[in-house]
């Protein structure tokens, strides 16, 4: 016999069962923990070595002056990159680090290395600052350096003698600008960072994640903004049309390839790179192709972060045409990617033709034609 107590259990368990049954999962996840594998089964090709040797006309190496160089250009060998650029000429401000970088180059490696020398804004109220900084470029270059490299302290951290932000167009420069035309030298030039950083931290921000996970490149509270940089780096490119500026990460118009192209038209002395906005391109691969087809005698290849790895993702955007697969790091690019299967010409002129032609010093013998 059953007792009735049993009878009792059995239900309230077969009732809390049920019950759970019915309760609906929880399903809370963070953003940053949501990152699953694609089920989509199509083409793969991870390619660690480009199709043709390259100029990479935008990396750092801060220690050039007493680095091993046979180490760095056997990392380069293994990429097929032939001409890596030093953008980072003076370090710290010192002639005697671009002397010394520039005679490791010349001792060990003279064909496989640009090195850039850098301009110091701190004295720009000095009566003599810019006869003084206009002299150490022609200097600069005697010695070797290939280019002018701005970093993008200037117009946003750089200040004078009174604590006021140093314009990029401050007239006082000017004439810095115009040597470089003279000298023949190309200017690489970064102005601010991604549009984004200077918007609300909120649901509608698209580089939220980069801005959680990194908090230090929030720009929402800075006194100047966005477009007022922009706009006095544009100004530069109008007023020196005999200079050739070389416009860093694409002038942060990756995503606006149609107010890029406006600005090429405009400044025909304005070239870019394609440094660190790799995965911009990656999402829009027709509008991509259609703007490196256009634009395809002055758009150069650059990395920007030397780390070896990341290179295939450049590799792979621009040479296959897989679909839907991964940028290096989600938190600056959480989309997929896809291919623009450029072809061997605008390749070439990405690789190396375009930064020949503005660094006439390359040696060509390191590539094909």
């Amino acid at each position: 016999m059953i007792r009735r107590s049993s009878l009792l259990l059995v239900a309230v368990i077969t009732t809390t069962i049920a019950c759970a049954q019915d309760k609906p999962l929880d399903m809370k996840m963070d953003f940053e923990d949501y990152d699953p594998p694609s089920t989509l089964v199509v083409s793969e090709h991870h390619i660690t070595k480009a199709k043709f040797p390259f100029v990479d006309i935008h990396n750092h190496q801060f220690g050039m002056p007493t680095m091993n160089l046979a180490n760095l250009v056997g990392e380069m060998d293994k990429l097929n990159m032939a001409v890596l650029t030093n953008l980072s000429g003076r370090g710290r401000g010192s002639t005697e680090h671009l002397e010394n970088s520039l005679k490791n180059v010349k001792d060990n490696y003279p064909k496989r290395f640009l090195v850039f020398t850098n301009v110091d804004f701190s004295g720009i109220d000095d009566a003599d600052w810019t006869k003084r900084t206009v002299k150490q470029l022609e200097d600069d270059v005697k010695k070797g350096a290939s280019g002018l490299k701005i970093y993008k302290s200037l117009g946003m951290f750089n200040t004078d003698s009174k604590g006021n932000r140093i314009h990029i167009d401050d007239p006082r420069i000017d004439p810095v600008w115009a040597k470089c035309g003279e000298l023949g030298i190309p200017v690489l030039i970064h102005s601010a960072d991604p549009p984004q950083f200077w918007q609300p931290i909120d649901n509608q921000n698209e580089r939220w994640l980069e801005l959680k996970t990194h908090p230090g490149r929030r720009h929402d509270n800075d006194p100047v903004s966005w477009e007022t940089i922009i706009a006095e780096q544009h100004n530069i490119f109008k007023k020196h049309p005999k200079t050739n500026f070389i416009n860093a990460h694409m002038g942060w118009y990756a995503s606006d390839l149609k107010k890029l192209g406006q600005l090429m038209d405009m400044y025909p002395n304005m070239y870019t790179e394609i440094g660190a906005i790799i995965a911009e391109l990656g999402r829009q691969p027709r509008a991509a192709k259609a703007f490196i087809t256009k634009y395809q005698d002055r758009v150069l290849f650059g990395k920007d972060s030397w780390v070896p790895a990341e290179y295939e993702t450049y590799f792979r955007v621009l040479e296959s045409e897989d679909e839907y697969f991964p940028y290096h790091k989600r938190y600056h690019a959480f989309w997929r990617m896809y291919g623009l299967g450029l072809s061997d010409d605008l390749l070439k002129k990405v690789y190396y033709k375009n930064a020949i032609r503005l660094i006439p010093s390359i040696d060509k013998t390191l590539f094909p034609d």
